[in-house]
């Protein structure tokens, strides 16, 4: 009887943690270029009392053997990388990625990072970077006498200087991208870190290898669908709450035993 109860605890503790991630993705719903997780589960170590296929007393086979399960563990969170929506904003710095590539930035301590948020901004420098103040990769400078910037779907980055006829090439924004983006680790702030499990960034020239082009004027939505995860929700509830009645009516199964004894 003291299985049951172990056991409805690990029921318990797994549906907390897909609640977890559920709270996070509606927490995140209107977050820009979010990707949403999901939590994958499995099955414990079995107690095996008798294998399937064992002689029974009368030499024959035991055709399914005796095994009870010990619970559920959280075997890891994945995240889904689905296309968002694209909302047009018409904002010349906003830039949304149609495909499966992701922005390069150089982080803080000088390693590069990773990003489906293109809410870029220009610094007191010039520089195009992140709301974090952080520079994309390669480095893109604006002239302070720019008087338009436009972005091909390609990634080259165009200037109309004032007094200029031909506008000015300032350089060329590359994507990356993995060969298991799941693998990426979530840094907070829109940024993802490259891992052992990610293999490394291929970098690439918008459009090239499906890593798809960039729409200038326009950011990519949340992936996050609200029904389904509402739906997730109740089922978790549900769940956590059966595993909840296990522990209670163990307990009094229990109590019943001792107070036969």
């Amino acid at each position: 009887m003291h299985n049951a109860l172990s056991i409805a605890k690990t029921g318990m503790a797994a549906q907390d943690a897909k609640m977890t991630a559920i709270s996070n993705n509606l927490a995140n719903v209107n977050t820009v270029g979010f990707k949403q997780d999901t939590v994958v589960f499995a099955d414990l170590f079995y107690s095996i009392d008798k294998n399937a296929g064992t002689e029974t007393a009368d030499l024959n086979q035991h055709p399914t053997g005796i095994q009870l399960g010990n619970g559920v563990r959280v075997a890891g969170t994945q995240k889904i990388f689905t296309q968002g929506n694209i909302n047009t904003t018409e904002q010349q710095y906003d830039l949304a990625i149609n495909g499966d590539g992701f922005l390069q930035v150089t982080g803080g301590d000088g390693d590069i990072l990773y990003t489906r948020n293109g809410q870029l901004q220009v610094n007191a420098d010039g520089v195009l970077v992140t709301n974090q103040g952080f520079a994309i990769e390669p480095e893109i400078t604006i002239p302070d006498n720019a008087t338009k910037v436009s972005i091909s779907q390609d990634g080259i980055v165009q200037a109309s200087i004032a007094g200029q006829t031909d506008p000015e090439e300032l350089g060329q924004i590359t994507l990356a991208k993995f060969m298991n983006p799941s693998g990426l680790r979530p840094l907070g702030d829109n940024m993802l870190g490259a891992t052992d499990a990610s293999g490394d960034a291929i970098e690439l020239v918008p459009g090239q290898e499906g890593v798809g082009i960039i729409q200038q004027g326009a950011l990519e939505g949340s992936n996050v669908q609200i029904v389904s995860q509402m739906v997730d929700m109740i089922q978790t509830q549900r769940g956590y709450e059966m595993n909840a009645k296990i522990m209670s009516a163990s307990d009094e199964m229990l109590q019943y035993i001792a107070q036969q004894s």
